[in-house]
């Protein structure tokens, strides 16, 4: 099982990722999010770990998300073992799910946030993921939700953007998550105002809990200061 959001903010041209899933370094594979650009999510029974390349290179030459997960998908002879979530710079997505992805499986699309996961323990783990970070984000969830209306995001949702995702995360392992467990967990978020954050726990009982203990660490004074000491761009 992989269980991925992604998130794009057009108005600023912040992108963020989580991801998680019961084997082992989830956070080198799966997910990548270029700020201003867009984000994908490559998991599914079998990773395809080029993917992002093809990805990256339709979206900066203008292709919607649509047209440049088709790019990749129609070339890859394994694409029926894949999952695939692609979101551009407009905060438009779409998915691809093999049809010899392992059940249960699932995606969730709205506009500028997306989740998708496989072998998850029921369906309602996706929905979970995304309710939540929608219900945390923006003023009109239940809008965003049930007539795909564009998000109205608080003032500053972006600053706690790392913790947000992390009760997203949290709530969809409560409500299942991977039907073997999930014992790896990360987020990235992008942006052009701050440095990355890139944040991965590899094997853990716990990996929600410890990526929240992780963003703890980013959070004290000392780190913060060093992060906000870095060149933006």
């Amino acid at each position: 099982m992989t269980l991925s959001l992604i998130h794009v903010q057009p108005a600023t041209g912040t992108v963020a990722a989580l991801t998680a899933t019961g084997g082992v370094a989830v956070g080198g594979y799966v997910h990548h999010v270029w700020r201003g650009l867009g984000a994908c999510a490559t998991q599914g029974l079998a990773t395809n770990p080029w993917y992002p390349e093809g990805v990256r290179h339709a979206l900066r030459q203008g292709h919607f998300a649509r047209e440049a997960l088709q790019r990749v998908v129609q070339r890859d002879d394994g694409a029926s073992s894949r999952q695939c979530l692609v979101m551009d710079a407009n905060g438009q997505s779409a998915v691809h799910t093999g049809h010899d992805n392992l059940p249960v499986i699932a995606s969730e699309l709205r506009p500028t946030a997306a989740a998708a996961g496989n072998m998850l323990a029921n369906e309602q783990v996706v929905a979970t993921l995304l309710r939540t970070f929608l219900a945390l984000s923006c003023a009109n969830p239940d809008d965003v939700w049930s007539r795909n209306a564009p998000p109205r995001y608080h003032d500053g949702y972006e600053t706690h953007l790392p913790e947000t995702l992390i009760e997203a995360l949290d709530a969809a392992l409560q409500a299942g998550g991977d039907n073997r467990g999930t014992r790896s967990a990360a987020l990235r978020i992008e942006s052009f105002d701050a440095a990355p954050i890139d944040l991965r726990v590899d094997w853990d009982d716990a990996p929600a809990e410890a990526l929240r203990a992780l963003v703890r660490r980013v959070r004290d004074p000392g780190f913060a200061a060093f992060l906000a000491s870095l060149p933006k761009q």
